[in-house]
Formats: C-alpha cells, sequence, structure tokens
C-alpha cells in the first residue's frame, strides 16, 4: 500500500535555502527528505527535551534521600571494582 504524503509550502532566508541546497547536493538526497530528516530529529529532540524536564520536575517533588545515595554509591564501587579484569 502506497503512502500519502502531505505538501506544504514554506518562506526560508535565502541564507538558509543556501545552506540547505549545499548539504542536499553533498548528500545527495532530495529537498524533501532532508527536511524530513531535520523535523524527525528537531521532534525526538523535543519529546527528550519533555523526558527531561518531567524527570528534573519528579527530582524536585522527590528528590533522594541519604541513604538512596549511599546505595547508588555502594552499587557503582561494586560494579566498577579496577580490581576487576574484563
Amino acid at each position: 500500500m502506497a503512502r500519502t504524503a502531505a505538501k506544504i509550502a514554506l518562506s526560508l532566508p535565502e541564507e538558509l535555502f543556501r545552506e540547505i541546497e549545499r548539504v542536499r547536493k553533498k548528500r545527495g538526497t532530495t529537498r524533501s527528505a532532508l527536511v524530513q530528516h531535520a523535523l524527525r530529529s528537531w521532534l525526538r529532540q523535543q519529546s527528550e527535551a519533555t523526558l527531561v524536564r518531567e524527570w528534573e520536575e519528579g527530582y524536585r517533588r522527590m528528590p533522594e534521600n541519604s541513604g538512596e545515595v549511599s546505595g547508588a554509591e555502594m552499587t557503582a564501587r561494586f560494579a566498577f571494582d579496577p580490581e576487576d579484569e574484563w
């Protein structure tokens, strides 16, 4: 089954257009593919930034206690014991 594609028209500053053209020619790709890649990357970054903000907000509401910090330190020492040979 063929995918349908929505089309958009947009205006870009001349300098940005020239940079896009330079990159797409170097990569041997189309404008559409390049813009799609850029938008997917931006959307992924936005999603990751949202997760980080949510984690930070949760940490501010309920930071770890000293016992949890001690446990994490002990785990790290055990996990990264310099005497261990790989």
